[in-house]
C-alpha cells in the first residue's frame, strides 16, 4: 500500500494550516514528520487520517483517491500526545476495544491484547481503569490500542513525550520494528531533531504548514535543501554568521577575513549565510584550517556529560555544545572555533550553496 498526498492544502478561517503538499508513503516505512509547534503536523495527520478534508488536492491510497472518505472506512490507527482513552472501561477493554469492533473471536482478543499489554508493560494493570493509572501508563495504554489493531497506516502525534525517559528509549527502538513487521505505514510527529534521527527512516521538515524538505534522515540532517530545513533540523538552534568571499578570502560578519577553505572551496565570490549546529562551534582548535572567534560568555549550562555555552559576539550570539564540564565565568571573554570544512553555506535568499565535506560534521 502507498498513501499519496497531491498538493493537499487546508486553510482555516483564512489561516493556512497546510500548503500545498505533495508526498509518498510507502508501505513498510517510517516516516517523521519535524518541526517546531504550529508547523502543520497535527493538521496534516488529520488529514491523513480523515479526520479532515483538505481545502485543496487529492489523498490518494494505492491509486484510489479517498480524499472525502469517512476515517471510520479508513485502515487507520492514531495515537496523540494527549492520551484518549475510555474511562468507563477497564484497560483490557479499552485496548480490546477496536478488536471487538471488528467482531474477532474471544480467544483471538485475549491473546493480542494480553501480547500488547506485556510488551508495553501493562500486564499487571488489566483489569483497573485508566483513571487509576499514572499518565505515562494511560498513554501506553492508548499505544496498545494502536497496536492490536492492526491498521494500514499508523499516526503517531508525539506518542511518547509523556513517558519516562527510559520506557521513551525502548519504545522508539521497538514501535517501529513492531509495526512495519505487520506492512504498516508509520508516520510520527516530533519537534526533536535527536528524536527524528534516532527513529530513522524518512523525515520530511515542515515549517509554517509548508514540507521543505522528504527524505532520508541522515541525508536530510547531512544535506538540509535549504537554511529553513537546516534550521527545523537543528537544536539548539543554527548559528548563522554572514561571509562575504573576496578573491579566495572571507570577510566576517564579526570583523575580520580567514582563508575560504573547506565548504567554500570553488564558490563564486559573493555574499553568502555560514551557518553551523552548535557542536561545531568548538572551545579548542579541531584542525590547522579552523579560526578563531572571539566573543564574551553569557551563560555556561552543564548537563551532566555535556555543556552548552553560549557566547556572545556583538553582532551575533552563538551555542556551543562541547562533551564535559566547562565552568565559564560569565562575562569571560573566549576564543570559540569554527573549521570551514564543517559549516554549511547558503545564499543570500537561503538556497544551500555547499555542504560540509568532513564526515564528522555529519
Amino acid at each position: 500500500m502507498a498513501v499519496v498526498l497531491d498538493k493537499v492544502s487546508k486553510v482555516v478561517g483564512g489561516e493556512t494550516h497546510v500548503q500545498e503538499v505533495s508526498l509518498t508513503l510507502e508501505r513498510g516505512s517510517v516516516n517523521v514528520l519535524l518541526g517546531p509547534t504550529r508547523a502543520g503536523k497535527t493538521s496534516l495527520m488529520r488529514l491523513l487520517a480523515g479526520l479532515d478534508w483538505p481545502s485543496s488536492g487529492r489523498i490518494l491510497v494505492e491509486g484510489t483517491d479517498v480524499t472525502g472518505l469517512d476515517v471510520r472506512k479508513r485502515s487507520v490507527a492514531m495515537v496523540y500526545q494527549s492520551f484518549i482513552n475510555y474511562p468507563t472501561l477497564s484497560v483490557y477493554e479499552n485496548i480490546a476495544s477496536p478488536l471487538r469492533v471488528a467482531r474477532l473471536p474471544r480467544a483471538e482478543i485475549d491473546r493480542k491484547v494480553r501480547e500488547a499489554a506485556k510488551l508495553l508493560r501493562l500486564d499487571a494493570f488489566l483489569d483497573r481503569s485508566p483513571l487509576a493509572l499514572s499518565g505515562g501508563q494511560q498513554q501506553r495504554t492508548a499505544l496498545a490500542r494502536a497496536l492490536v489493531k492492526g491498521a494500514d497506516l499508523v499516526l503517531m502525534d508525539e506518542p511518547l513525550a509523556n513517558l519516562d525517559y527510559k520506557l521513551r528509549e525502548e519504545l522508539r527502538e521497538e514501535l517501529p520494528r513492531i509495526f512495519l513487521a505487520r506492512g504498516s505505514i508509520l508516520v510520527y510527529s516530533t519537534t526533536e531533531p535527536s528524536e527524528a534521527l534516532l527513529l530513522g527512516g524518512n523525515v520530511g521538515t515542515l515549517w509554517q504548514g509548508r514540507l521543505t524538505q522528504f527524505g532520508p534522515a541522515a541525508a536530510v540532517f547531512r544535506r538540509p535543501a535549504d537554511l529553513v530545513s537546516a534550521e527545523v533540523f537543528s537544536d539548539p538552534p543554527l548559528n548563522r554568521l554572514r561571509v562575504e568571499k573576496r578573491a579566495g578570502a572571507l570577510a566576517l560578519e564579526t570583523g575580520g577575513t580567514v582563508p575560504a577553505a573547506g565548504a567554500f572551496e570553488g564558490l563564486a565570490d559573493g555574499p553568502y549565510l555560514m551557518a553551523f549546529r552548535a557542536h561545531h562551534l568548538h572551545l579548542q582548535r579541531p584542525s590547522p584550517t579552523a579560526f578563531a572567534l572571539r566573543g564574551r560568555v553569557q551563560v555556561s549550562e552543564i548537563t551532566g556529560s555535556e555543556s552548552f555555552v553560549h557566547v556572545d559576539y556583538g553582532v551575533a550570539r552563538f551555542v556551543a555544545v562541547t562533551g564535559g564540564v566547562h565552568e565559564l565565568e560569565p562575562g569571560a571573554e573566549i576564543d570559540t572555533f569554527v573549521d570551514p570544512a564543517e559549516v554549511f553555506v547558503f545564499t543570500e535568499a537561503g538556497a544551500l550553496a555547499a555542504a560540509p565535506t568532513l564526515s564528522r560534521a555529519a
